[in-house]
């Protein structure tokens, strides 16, 4: 049984996860990072019971305002992902098949 969510869920939980991608992007090391996760987590919190459709609107542009603001200038990808820096270095080589009889015969 699958839970559906209204687009604004959907907003909160992108916007928080982008929040905590970005802390995590300004330090890299876990047990530096659970701190701010844990405050970010308490300002999400302290917001979950607006109702107001205009002021939960002004909480979500003044987010990614300081999302924006705080955006880090080389965000850390992990080595082997597209971007890092050890990506598709030594890549396997391509499973082709064996030339063909003529091609053997010109070399």
């Amino acid at each position: 049984m699958s839970v559906q969510f209204t687009p604004h869920v959907k907003a909160v939980r992108d916007l928080y996860r982008r929040s905590l991608r970005l802390a995590l992007d300004w330090a890299v090391q876990r047990n530096l990072w659970r701190g701010q996760a844990v405050y970010i987590r308490s300002l999400f919190d302290a917001n979950r019971n607006v109702n107001d459709p205009r002021r939960q609107r002004v909480l979500f542009l003044e987010t990614e305002k300081l999302i924006d603001k705080w955006k880090h200038p080389d965000p850390y990808r992990p080595p082997t992902a597209p971007g890092g820096s050890k990506y598709e270095r030594n890549i396997p080589p391509p499973d082709l098949p064996p030339p063909s009889k003529h091609i053997r015969e010109a070399l």
